[in-house]
């Protein structure tokens, strides 16, 4: 098992900064991928990002591409996901997961751990 808690999360203008973090505890041994996803009112939950936890390989949606960077401090079983240049729909609530399965994966149901989530509202 893996428990995850996030924070980080509030409200900011376009084109403001933020930093989520996600804590990893349990079996962080395990680990092999940790992801972001994000799920706005009325619309399907959506991968924005995910990181390898050991080799730390990176892959990113396309609309957060250039924006929003995925990190991690293994040291402190911590994931995070650095935000800048955030638009209006960027507004969502997010969640970081995680996998304990090999092969890097972009699809909510390839993660079996998930955090409470994080509201993040972007004013314009």
């Amino acid at each position: 098992q893996v428990q995850l808690v996030e924070s980080g999360g509030g409200l900011v203008q376009a084109g403001d900064s933020l930093r989520l973090s996600c804590v990893a505890s349990g079996r962080t041994f395990s680990l092999y991928t940790m992801g972001w996803f994000r799920q706005a009112p009325g619309k399907e939950r959506e991968f924005v990002g995910r990181i390898r936890w050991i080799g730390g390989s990176t892959y990113y949606a396309n609309s957060v591409k250039g924006r929003f960077t995925v990190s991690r401090d293994r040291a402190k079983n911590t994931a995070y996901l650095q935000m800048n240049s955030l638009k209006p729909e960027d507004t969502a609530v997010y969640y970081c997961a995680a996998s304990l399965r090999v092969g890097l994966r972009s699809s909510p149901s390839d993660y079996g751990y998930w955090g409470q989530g994080t509201q993040v509202t972007v004013s314009s």
